[in-house]
């Protein structure tokens, strides 16, 4: 079994983890109780030790990364039907998973769309990137919402709709970073719309680019607003905490216009003090 004193330390690894990888998410979760934020963490926490398993092993073989993903997995399911993890990360998800009896059914959707960056590194349309963030962004929206503690069933698509859009604004401000993976995130059918192919082949912003630039950030901002819906079926803490993510990652996009849409050229991210600003706009209102 499982100390409170390992656990407590599980917990503290994957806010460490949402801290240093997540910041803007990080922010907003101040605006939960304590007891609650730390699985919040925890959630965070595995997403984002998959993700890097995929992404960051440096030159480390496809295979090897699968086989690596398929045990981190593997060994969660088992964990959690045990009921409980010696993993340093996983102890704190499966407590979190297993006190909120969350869905397993979230957990496979989302290692699905893990495996398929090993294999799919393009989208044709915008309805097969909706099928990938069905695992990598709307789930992660549903696996959250059990510990906001919502009062309805209604505020499971706002919380889907949010992952969705959460995850476009990643896509937009890493255009740069996707590249050097070799993946483009962007459907192919709104490159070609506004023929911005060039863009992505030299890696330099330009007319066309800026156009589809302006079309994807107006789409991601409709799916902002319609998470909006879901605010009311929240605790006050629990609305306040969406609240200020939202506002703090749809500032992203904000950000990306201000640099004339050039996400070519160094990161975009919004600044501290826009991040304490929205954090205490949430809380008061």
């Amino acid at each position: 079994m499982v100390t409170q004193r390992e656990l407590d330390g599980s917990y503290e690894r994957c806010r460490s983890l949402n801290m240093r990888f997540g910041k803007s998410y990080y922010y907003s979760t101040f605006l939960l109780p304590q007891a609650m934020r730390r699985h919040i963490h925890a959630l965070y926490g595995f997403c984002r030790y998959a993700d890097d398993i995929v992404d960051d092993l440096g030159d480390v073989p496809i295979s090897d990364r699968e086989s690596a993903l398929g045990a981190f997995v593997g060994r969660f399911f088992t964990d959690v039907k045990v009921g409980f993890s010696n993993d340093p990360i996983l102890m704190a998800v499966v407590d979190t998973v297993l006190r909120f009896e969350i869905d397993l059914d979230l957990f496979s959707k989302f290692a699905e769309s893990m495996r398929l960056d090993f294999s799919k590194f393009r989208y044709e349309t915008y309805e097969d990137l909706l099928t990938y963030m069905e695992g990598s962004a709307a789930v992660i929206g549903e696996m959250t919402l059990p510990v906001l503690e919502p009062s309805s069933k209604y505020a499971r698509k706002p919380a889907r709709d949010l992952g969705f859009a959460f995850q476009l604004t990643n896509f937009l401000r890493d255009v740069s970073e996707d590249l050097q993976r070799g993946r483009i995130y962007i459907p192919l059918e709104d490159i070609e719309q506004f023929k911005a192919m060039s863009a992505f082949e030299t890696r330099r912003s330009d007319f066309e680019f800026r156009e589809l630039m302006q079309f994807e950030i107006a789409r991601n901002r409709e799916i902002y607003e319609q998470s909006r819906l879901g605010d009311r079926f929240l605790p006050p803490r629990s609305a306040a905490c969406v609240a200020g993510a939202r506002e703090l990652y749809s500032g992203i996009l904000e950000e990306i216009e201000l640099v004339n849409f050039d996400v070519f050229g160094s990161r975009v991210s919004v600044a501290p003090w826009k991040k304490f600003r929205v954090a205490i706009g949430a809380i008061v209102g």
